[in-house]
């Protein structure tokens, strides 16, 4: 298998989670990262032991073949369509854009190059995520009828230096939080037909709790608690709450329910946990599961073991391009997503029913025996 030369835009912290995964994988090579700011380019560098560049360069550079954009979300389009233009295949940190117009422009830009774009999350490909696969297309819950996702908590101005863009447009936990739990929906029930929702900003003004900008009061210009549900092509319908306005909630992350049996599904924001099944009998917890994505693999500040192959996503891309195959974090898939995410936030707005004008296929799901084809 050839190794695919994969170059950074953004040296920020999400940065170094893709570089120490990067040498699991058995086709990915990091040779260069960039930066607007070179310092964070330079440190970034010097810690993995790549190139660092200009943008510029990176863009120029014969020894990059795909480039992972990793800028805050407001960039995203602009600097996919920069590395499209370039001739290399993009893959891009979630959302993939933030309007549909975007995406759409972005996927007619790629198939004229004939070029690759992937997006994240790609933690729908973690162990558990796909044993949960594996349940329903195996026929174990029956045909999914309904569900619930939840995803709450009290927004980042506690812990996070900079929040500002997490409370202004573009942001706000649809947008931010949404793609792993929508991403996820689809890989499990197939794409979305409409939705609706009532959106809000339950507090007017955020205040920052730590770092240099203490005490500091940003204004709230996005919707930050928002109900939605989602109809499914299949006919399913499922509840989606997300919100930044919540202390506590004792909410289940992701549960189906089929005609034979609910199934029980962890948090898609990470790529392993318990998946459960119950039906007449008793509510159990499908072990035996050998699938690598969902090994631990790191520790947290905490003392947590979790699985993260945070990266899986650009791998599988970069195996897809060999083959001639369509990857799973696939652009139609991304920019499906991207309307289910603004057609939320639009209903909200506006008070009705929205359509979606896209679809997509269910990505393939992916076996420990394919999982293990791209472990180093």
């Amino acid at each position: 298998m050839a190794k695919l030369g994969v170059g950074i835009i953004g040296c920020g912290n999400i940065s170094s989670a893709y570089l120490k995964i990067a040498p699991s994988f058995r086709n990915l090579e990091v040779r260069a990262v960039a930066d607007m700011n070179m310092d964070n380019a330079r440190l970034r560098a010097s810690e993995f032991n790549v190139r660092a560049e200009t943008v510029d360069e990176i863009l120029a550079d014969p020894e990059v073949d795909v480039i992972v954009n990793l800028t805050v979300p407001a960039a995203h389009y602009d600097v996919s369509r920069r590395i499209l233009e370039a001739g290399k295949h993009a893959y891009s940190e979630k959302p993939l854009v933030l309007s549909l117009e975007e995406g759409e422009r972005l996927q007619e830009l790629a198939a004229r190059k004939n070029l690759r774009v992937g997006s994240a999350p790609d933690t729908f490909l973690g162990g558990s995520h796909q044993q949960a696969r594996a349940a329903i297309d195996e026929g174990r819950v029956g045909k999914v009828l309904g569900g619930t996702a939840h995803v709450m908590g009290h927004g980042m101005e506690k812990w996070h230096p900079n929040p500002d863009f997490f409370f202004a447009p573009g942001g706000g936990p649809v947008l931010d939080m949404g793609p792993y739990y929508i991403t996820n929906l689809v890989q499990l029930i197939g794409p979305v037909k409409s939705v609706a929702a009532m959106a809000k900003a339950g507090l007017p003004t955020r205040t920052i709790q730590n770092g240099p900008r203490n005490g500091e009061v940003l204004q709230v210009t996005t919707p930050t608690d928002i109900h939605a549900i989602l109809e499914f092509v299949n006919g399913a319908t499922v509840t989606l709450g997300a919100s930044w306005d919540v202390w506590k909630n004792r909410h289940a992350n992701m549960e189906l329910y089929g005609e034979e049996a609910s199934l029980f599904v962890p948090d898609p924001n990470f790529f392993g946990g318990t998946v459960e099944v119950g039906g007449e009998g008793d509510i159990e917890a499908l072990l035996g599961s050998e699938h690598p994505f969902g090994q631990a693999n790191f520790t947290t500040g905490d003392g947590r073991h979790l699985a993260n192959y945070r990266g899986a996503g650009l791998a599988d891309m970069a195996q897809a391009v060999e083959q001639g195959r369509k990857h799973r974090c696939d652009i139609d898939l991304a920019v499906h997503v991207v309307d289910v995410m603004t057609g939320i936030l639009r209903s909200g707005q506006e008070r009705r029913f929205v359509d979606m004008t896209t679809t997509c296929e269910r990505p393939a799901a992916l076996s420990a025996e394919d999982a293990r084809a791209l472990l180093a």
